[in-house]
């Protein structure tokens, strides 16, 4: 899926993580959501390789990257310890400054990295997701019916754990298959990179914890945010699928607008599936925000 990119591995903090890279030009970095890999970025990262060099991270907890273990308070799938992974994966590659495009829970990392180290992300676009604060804070029967994995993966351990491992792809295929959509954005060779990282011991533990620090550590540094009047400063594409939950639960530019100076955006011809459904769409936005040939 990936032809022309190497794979990389560092270790930060004693977890391991995982990665490829692949193209010249500008540095992009690109973060995946849950249930996913970096292979979700299959349809766009080969062509976004040839204008810019194109970093692509598994999430700690997903892909090949390492599955820390829990901590009482989550602090090791704080959105803040991941953007420190993805932080750390472009200064090996030498890039102290880059664009972010990510999606879903990659977005959420992006945003805190954003946040955190405004110095080193230059641009930013973010693929249907609200603010998590806002969305927790806002959430609408209609929502939690489409995003009760959400209210699922925070319950204390054990059992949302044992009912995953129970049987982890039935688990990728219930959550990934029962968007607008169903399976049929997903190609044979990504939905199968999918399910044997789900099925990698740890997976069910890991999957909660991020969720876990969504709904907890995750709102404590956003409310910090928000208490000091501190914004986003970096120019802020945000799309959405006209046919998913965000957009319709939503107002996703107003929210975002609250928590960034310069927001910009649209709803996209798809479902929560972005890089998957509608590749051709995100290529053209992503050209054009992230201006591959600055000169044209």
């Amino acid at each position: 899926m990936f032809d022309g990119f190497s794979t990389f591995d560092f270790t930060r903090n004693g977890v391991r993580l995982h990665g490829r890279i692949g193209g010249s030009g500008a540095p992009l970095l690109l973060l995946h959501g849950h249930p996913q890999t970096h292979a979700n970025w299959h349809r766009v990262a080969p062509t976004l390789a040839q204008g810019f060099t194109v970093v692509l991270l598994d999430l700690r907890g997903y892909g090949d990257s390492g599955r820390p273990p829990a901590d009482q308070e989550h602090v090791g799938y704080s959105k803040r310890e991941m953007a420190l992974d993805a932080l750390h994966a472009m200064r090996k590659h030498g890039f102290e400054r880059f664009g972010v495009l990510a999606h879903d829970r990659g977005a959420r990392v992006a945003h805190r990295l954003a946040a955190d180290h405004p110095a080193a992300v230059e641009r930013l676009m973010l693929l249907d997701i609200a603010p998590t604060l806002a969305m927790y804070e806002n959430t609408s029967e209609a929502f939690a019916r489409a995003y009760w994995h959400w209210f699922f993966l925070i319950q204390p351990p054990p059992l949302p754990e044992a009912l995953i491992d129970s049987d982890p792809v039935r688990y990728i295929r219930s959550v990934m298959g029962g968007r607008h959509a169903g399976l049929a954005p997903f190609s044979p060779e990504a939905l199968a990179e999918y399910e044997r990282c789900v099925s990698i011991p740890g997976s069910a533990q890991a999957i909660c914890e991020d969720y876990r620090a969504s709904a907890g550590i995750d709102l404590d540094h956003d409310r910090v945010d928000i208490a000091a009047g501190r914004k986003l400063m970096q120019p802020l594409r945000v799309l959405w699928g006209e046919q998913g939950a965000v957009g319709r639960s939503f107002e996703v530019l107003a929210l975002w607008q609250e928590r960034a100076h310069t927001v910009s955006g649209r709803a996209l011809p798809c479902g929560h599936y972005i890089p998957e459904e509608a590749p051709a769409e995100l290529l053209d936005e992503a050209h054009s925000f992230f201006n591959a040939n600055p000169k044209d």
